[in-house]
């Protein structure tokens, strides 16, 4: 196919129609959501098209009314309900980029259903809210303030949620600081959803008496200082310095308490020799399992791009730890109790997607742009073959494990295919137009030589088009701006030029046509070039880190 041929392809695509049948009535009103974005993907490929409006179909199964309180999402599959570590923060924060009514109304659940005391439900399923563990992984504060500032800044949600994530930290710092260190305690398996993990093994899946304030009075291990929960609050309290300031506020002390949390984090909880984040139970043990931990807690903002680099060359990018072939493993995999089956729900090795969806902030907070898509290519050439979506991905072949119809991998694969080849409105006021293709990563399979997407943005129609030579990205259906392949292009949400970054690790020159103008640039991985003046200048130049085998 030809640039012309996609591009015409793409605009004789109607959701509607690639979708098919709707399952429920409800879904109507989940359609015109979805259509009010205008996002359209099209591909040369008909295995990688199909099976995105497949997940834009199975995705309306898993919207459902809520109460009478509008449409909220559900976690899908054997998951009857909204979960607080995924659902009601990572989940909702990538479908807000798609329909924003649906995921501020999954956000809303959690401070609605709040207990008088403070305590959040880990859940909200059609029976009701639970309280029985706490249950939680991506910051609630980062993904509210990434809706706010992403959908037009509604302070009236953000002041309600500001209330209640106020609130659930004073539950946390009064009921899971037991031991006085500062850190947050795990007192089941169930805290940090890690199912089947050797991190929680000999420990109970739920807490004493199914009291989420209660820690098991006979355990020899429990309560467990836990980096990943600590991490969370640490971030959290960064965010909620940023809301408080948005409302008016002071910062109201979050910042120093942040600043303590990351404290007692690393006094308690990181092990220098290894360089590796560990629980350390009641003994004052360590205890030496190296799993996603790692990543939850880079994922929220621990440490600076040093401190993330080294973490790539010894773990995340090391195919002898986490870098498996679909990449990332629950569990290090030089680890004796290692277990890489996907057939039932387990973190003790499997790839699992919520660590999939959870992983690009982690990157894209250093700047680890190329690095990333060495996580997304696989993980996309494997979405080409699925046909369930479900919650695990065999490291080993890319299979699909576990359940059906879960919402963490269909948004997987939609996040994931907008950060590769479409139109991201990103923090900052900034979209981003990434010129690249997924690749023929499995068994030679064609994934797609050209692809083309569309996205709705303040009234206007982007679309972008990409070849393995050239990149065109068109405004209200006019050609707007050509590029090569390899870069990503930023504009700002009204159109105007801001940056170039090098997506690819080799080096990048060539000429963007913009506003009648040819404007040459040679740009390396990573690499930031900032548009000024009528030209280039280099503002970021940080390398790549390449992956690694022991």
């Amino acid at each position: 196919m030809t640039a012309d041929s996609i591009l015409q392809q793409l605009r004789k695509i109607t959701v509607e129609d690639r979708i098919g049948a709707l399952t429920k009535e409800e879904d109507r009103e989940s359609l015109e959501q979805w259509k009010q974005s205008g996002v359209v993907f099209a591909a040369s490929s008909a295995d990688m098209e199909n099976v995105y409006y497949s997940a834009v179909h199975k995705l309306m199964d898993c919207i459902v009314p809520m109460d009478g309180g509008g449409l909220v999402l559900h976690e899908g599959g054997v998951y009857l309900g909204s979960w607080l570590e995924s659902t009601g923060t990572i989940s909702a924060e990538r479908l807000s980029r798609f329909m924003p009514e649906v995921a501020e109304a999954t956000f809303r659940l959690f401070a609605e259903y709040q207990r008088e005391d403070g305590l959040i439900p880990y859940k909200v399923t059609p029976a009701g809210p639970a309280y029985r563990q706490i249950q939680m992984v991506t910051p609630l504060a980062r993904s509210v303030w990434n809706h706010y500032i992403g959908t037009g800044h509604s302070k009236a949600f953000l002041a309600e949620m500001y209330q209640a994530m106020s609130r659930f930290d004073a539950w946390l710092a009064s009921r899971r600081n037991t031991r006085g260190t500062g850190c947050i305690e795990a007192f089941c398996t169930f805290d940090t959803g890690h199912d089947l993990s050797p991190r929680f093994w000999h420990v109970p899946d739920t807490p004493h008496l199914e009291d989420a304030a209660r820690v098991h009075p006979d355990s020899p291990l429990l309560p467990f200082l836990a980096p990943d929960l600590t991490a969370n609050v640490y971030c959290q309290r960064l965010y909620l310095s940023r809301i408080a300031e948005e409302l008016g506020e002071s910062d109201a002390g979050w910042r120093a308490r942040a600043a303590a949390s990351s404290h007692s984090l690393f006094s308690h909880c990181y092990d220098g020799e290894d360089a590796f984040f560990y629980d350390r139970d009641q003994g004052g043990r360590l205890v030496r399992v190296q799993s996603d931990v790692l990543l939850r807690v880079l994922a929220c903002e621990v440490g600076d791009r040093e401190f993330f680099d080294a973490a790539l060359r010894r773990y995340l990018l090391n195919t002898g730890k986490f870098f498996a072939k679909y990449p990332f493993t629950s569990l290090a995999m030089d680890d004796p109790r290692f277990d890489p089956s996907s057939g039932y729900n387990t973190w003790g090795g499997t790839t699992n997607f919520l660590s999939l969806i959870r992983a690009p902030h982690a990157f894209e907070h250093h700047g680890r742009y190329v690095e990333l898509t060495w996580v997304l290519q696989p993980i996309l050439a494997a979405c080409s073959r699925m046909t369930r979506f479900a919650q695990t991905l065999s490291p080993w072949t890319g299979e699909e494990g576990y359940t059906e119809a879960y919402s963490p991998a269909i948004l997987c694969l939609l996040d994931y295919v907008e950060r590769l080849c479409g139109i991201l409105p990103a923090g900052g006021g900034e979209l981003w137009f990434t010129c690249l293709l997924p690749y023929n990563m499995d068994h030679g399979r064609e994934t797609a030589h050209e692809t083309g997407y569309r996205r709705i943005v303040d009234g206007t129609v982007f679309e972008l088009i990409n070849t393995h030579e050239q990149a065109v990205i068109y405004r209200n259906e006019e050609e707007y701006l050509r590029c090569p392949f390899g870069v990503r292009v930023v504009l700002d949400r009204a159109g105007h030029l801001r940056k170039l970054i090098g997506m690819s690790v080799r080096q990048i020159e060539g000429e963007v046509r913009y506003q009648g103008k040819r404007l040459p640039f040679n740009v390396k991985g990573n690499e930031q070039l900032e548009y000024a003046d009528g030209g280039f200048v280099s503002i970021s130049d940080i390398g790549v880190v390449l992956p690694e085998y022991r």
